[in-house]
């Protein structure tokens, strides 16, 4: 069995002990932008959320504490959020695009239900080896992957199974 290599290996990890505020700040730098006090508040309300949010429910969140960003200042610092690697942007099946912060958590994959959309996120390190293998294997140095898995979830199983054991109505 080979072993994983070091470059993907360390992909999957959290990046380096740089301040996330300071990470924006060089990348906007690096592109000849500066940081904003609107741009400061999105990252704010990114890294305040557990789990995956929408661009909405972010500018909500962000005028709820009186912090007025536009609608297009959002989508543009999200972009640069992810393109800095601090912002994952996800799409789950059909559905508009989720992001989730990274800064500071181990890479996952999710599991999506195609009835009620729940998303549940998982590591399995035996899966994260046979893509190390694969990629080794045709000499692919893999910078990032994503895993989805589509299904239907164990609270929408129960659910059906006791539609379809319920008595049909007028019988």
């Amino acid at each position: 069995m080979m072993e994983p290599t070091p470059r993907s290996r360390a992909a999957r990890q959290p990046g380096p002990a740089v301040e996330p505020e300071e990470r924006l700040r060089e990348y906007l730098r690096s592109r000849n932008l500066r940081m904003t006090p609107e741009r400061r508040w999105v990252l704010q309300g990114v890294l305040s959320r557990d789990g995956h949010f929408d661009a909405e429910e972010l500018l909500q969140f962000l005028h709820r504490r009186h912090m007025p960003v536009s609608r297009a200042t959002l989508y543009r610092t999200l972009d640069h959020l992810t393109s800095s690697g601090l912002v994952k942007r996800h799409r789950f099946g059909q559905g508009h695009a989720l992001f989730e912060h990274v800064y500071g958590r181990h890479h996952h994959d999710h599991l999506v239900c195609d009835r009620c959309a729940a998303v549940i996120e998982f590591i399995n390190e035996d899966i994260e080896r046979l893509q190390d293998e694969v990629c080794s294997k045709h000499g692919f140095l893999s910078t990032n992957h994503v895993m989805q898995i589509f299904g239907i979830c164990a609270r929408c199983q129960d659910a059906e199974a006791k539609h379809a054991d319920a008595p049909a109505r007028g019988s």
